[in-house]
């Protein structure tokens, strides 16, 4: 399995993940959350939304080389837009991206 798939499986875990694209817009005005997480097939129009939003709070958005099929596996739901509220655990998810 892809290694930010795993940090990303074990964020949802510690309950520390939020997915979707109305659940994390609605996360990212909230204290702690690092950084937003898109799967490599997110649609061109969720990107430049959840970019908007990332950017009007302040957070990091990083793209990632997996497909949202993929992230099924990892987190038992087909999305492509996951909240990290947690430093360390975002941070370990990001640092496997090219």
């Amino acid at each position: 399995m892809n290694k930010t798939l795993t940090a990303i499986g074990l964020s949802k875990r510690a309950g520390k993940l939020i997915t979707g694209f109305e659940a994390v817009c609605g996360g990212l005005s909230e204290k702690g959350f690092c950084g937003v997480i898109l799967a490599s097939d997110i649609s061109e129009k969720t990107e430049k939304e959840i970019c908007f939003f990332a950017e009007k709070y302040n957070r990091s958005v990083v793209k990632a080389d997996f497909t949202m099929d993929e992230a099924l596996n990892a987190v038992g739901k087909r999305t492509g837009v996951f909240l990290i509220n947690d430093e360390g655990l975002f941070k370990a998810a990001v640092k496997h991206i090219v």
